[in-house]
């Protein structure tokens, strides 16, 4: 058996290499290596796939949420309203901005941020709402927008667990996570379904206006040559990343189906087990891409698992350990620990499985049964 690895990044690699190699060897020749004609390639598919107006490319997923909040023109003591349960970066870049980070639980059956939590948190001072669409399942954007338009909100997703994901509204008809909100942010990192060999990320919009602004805040504020009109950052998408984002992105419909074809084999496998949850989602959809495979461990040792797991070589990890406000760079007193019920019982129960594109059946077996070893001991 091919040794297991939480995200096979090689062997991915060694499918598209000449491509690759070839992109790459045109950004040494050409050396182009900012804003050279690579990322407007990719500036350009993505806004194709994606079926969105303007697609601005930039530096990591992190440099995309601040620059999306930058460019609605938050001011200091807006308070902007995410989700309890997710990554840091989140909640990072409203606190650098000098925005009031607002906290919420989440939901139990999706882990993503719950409706009703965002509707008890609105003040007169909240000015957006940032949902998460977590480990690849996308957040209830219909609800979202409805309550957002009601209030006078920006929505901003935070994308980057789910490029290429559908959501599927109630009338139907589908749309890509990440073009439904005013403004949505992506991560290219390395491990992420479409990720490049480095740190890189994007802004999506529909606003024609929204979007010339966040064209300047990502070059130093410049639309001319020397002439800085907004306040702005150096947070620029380079060549030689375009260039392996050119050769993946014909791929990412593949690469999301091979996810999903794995979640459906480990929950088949898992699906059963009285003391594991698996996460649920459409066989007919595209609504869940699998960024992360995350169960949940319920009346069974969670962490004696991962252990088992480590002995057996099986890479496994917990996404995420600490609750946002239980961090020490977030704590605050306006949080009470009995507002994140949610938060703080999945923080004891997940754990996520190695998911990538080149998972095999014996993999997926060998995974498969030493969990269920673990738990039926």
């Amino acid at each position: 058996m091919k040794k297991i690895q939480m995200v096979d990044l090689k062997s991915q690699y060694d499918k598209i290499a000449a491509t690759v190699n070839a992109g790459i060897q045109e950004v040494l020749d050409n050396t182009a290596y900012i804003n050279g004609p690579q990322v407007h390639q990719f500036q350009k598919a993505l806004e194709d796939y994606l079926g969105v107006k303007h697609v601005i490319p930039c530096a990591n997923g992190t440099d995309a949420l601040q620059i999306a909040m930058m460019g609605l023109g938050l001011q200091p003591g807006d308070e902007v309203i995410t989700a309890d349960f997710t990554f840091a970066a989140t909640v990072e870049v409203i606190a650098l901005l000098q925005l009031t980070p607002v906290l919420v639980d989440v939901d139990i059956d999706n882990m993503n941020i719950s409706l009703e939590k965002i509707k008890a948190a609105i003040t007169p001072k909240t000015k957006a709402i940032v949902p998460v669409h977590l480990f690849g399942r996308a957040a209830n954007m219909d609800a979202i927008m409805e309550l957002a338009t009601a209030h006078n909100l920006f929505v901003i997703e935070d994308n980057a667990q789910a490029i290429g994901a559908d959501f599927v509204s109630t009338n139907g008809t589908k749309a890509k996570v990440g073009t439904i909100g005013h403004v949505a942010a992506t991560s290219f990192f390395p491990s992420k379904n479409l990720g490049c060999y480095g740190d890189g990320g994007a802004i999506f919009t529909n606003d024609d206006t929204l979007a010339h602004t966040i064209r300047g805040i990502v070059n130093h504020g410049m639309y001319e040559r020397y002439h800085h009109d907004v306040v702005g950052v150096n947070s620029r998408l380079d060549s030689v990343q375009a260039a392996v984002l050119n050769a993946k992105l014909p791929f990412l419909n593949d690469y999301n189906s091979a996810r999903r074809l794995a979640a459906t084999k480990y929950n088949a496998a898992l699906g059963s087990h009285p003391n594991i949850i698996t996460p649920s989602f459409d066989a007919n959809e595209n609504d869940h891409v699998f960024h992360q495979y995350t169960l949940r461990i319920v009346d069974k040792d969670r962490n004696g698992l991962m252990q088992h797991l480590l002995n057996k070589g099986i890479p496994c990890a917990i996404y995420y350990p600490i609750p946002l406000h239980s961090q020490k760079a977030y704590v605050d007193v306006r949080y009470k620990e009995e507002d994140f019920p949610v938060t703080n019982q999945l923080v004891q129960e997940v754990i996520s499985l190695p998911m990538h594109t080149e998972l095999d059946d014996e993999q997926i077996q060998f995974i498969t049964d030493s969990v269920l070893e673990f738990l039926n001991q």
